[in-house]
């Protein structure tokens, strides 16, 4: 089958970061979606990329390597996605380790902006959501919040406390996005920037993201992803022309509750647009 038209899903999450699946549920679902090349990426993690693995080749479909690394440019946190590496690399096991341990204490400080906010046990209650510890995430207080009736959904949490800049939010410091790309092409992988259409920047400090990106060595661009709406989808194939990079497919899938969009059931990529996997099978 044309690559083009094969359907591919390279950004998901599982238990082993924020999602609510393990690494085999989540290649069950996306075979069950009939997903044809499958990608897992949890957040500055691979420890579930052999069991993910395996399953996705006994299901038949193809399995990409990746990991979602959370990086510090200009201010806020950009998502760089790296895909089709070596997940035994020692420099990149090294360098998400490293992101991953910032997280507990940010966790903390989280907790205790909760608190001040008249929301107590954030932290603690966040954690029962966490199926790895070392990656307690902004989501995992979000989906603790919405049960205990603070807000509707996981969403409203994020809009009404967590999102960057509000008041239950706590910065980190992230790699670098020099560091992240290298680690991923340091690994024989390719860097994408993960769902664009969440950051806000200027039109400006887009052009300098992408432009840094390009010379570090970053090949790739989500275009079509759950939090990319169909106007996103066209500006970013856009932007992916222009620059000359490579388009990228994922849904960005955490759970059927939480999640905007499915295993599987995104758009195709706008016609024009060289896929990420291009040359990968």
């Amino acid at each position: 089958m044309e690559a083009a038209l094969l359907n591919v899903d390279l950004h998901c999450h599982s238990t082993v970061s924020d999602g609510q699946l393990s690494p085999v549920e989540v290649a069950r679902r996306a075979h069950a979606n009939g997903v044809d090349v499958w990608a897992l990426t949890d957040h500055d993690e691979v420890a579930g990329q052999a069991e993910a693995g395996q399953t996705a080749r006994e299901l038949g479909m193809r399995f990409i390597t990746g990991t979602e690394i959370s990086v510090t440019w200009a201010g806020q946190t950009v998502h760089i996605v790296g895909l089709n590496f070596d997940p035994d690399d020692a420099a990149l096991s090294a360098g998400l380790r490293a992101t991953r341990s910032g997280r507990g204490e940010r966790a903390r400080r989280m907790g205790e902006r909760l608190a001040a906010l008249g929301m107590p046990g954030a932290y603690e209650g966040a954690l029962t959501f966490a199926g790895n510890p070392e990656l307690i995430s902004r989501t995992h207080f979000a989906r603790y919040l919405t049960a205990q009736g603070y807000c509707p959904n996981v969403q409203a949490v994020f809009d009404k406390y967590l999102h960057d800049g509000g008041p239950g939010h706590e910065p980190a410091q992230w790699a670098t996005l020099e560091q992240a790309v290298s680690w991923i092409c340091g690994a024989g992988g390719r860097a994408v920037v993960a769902h664009p259409g969440r950051y806000k920047y200027t039109a400006t400090q887009f052009d300098a993201l992408f432009d840094h990106f390009i010379q570090l060595g970053g090949e790739g661009v989500e275009v079509v992803t759950g939090s990319h709406s169909p106007e996103d989808a066209r500006k970013y194939a856009g932007q992916a022309r222009r620059y000359g990079l490579l388009a990228s497919r994922g849904s960005d899938f955490h759970s059927e509750r939480d999640s905007r969009a499915d295993l599987g059931m995104l758009p195709m990529l706008p016609p024009g647009l060289t896929p990420v996997w291009h040359d990968w099978f």
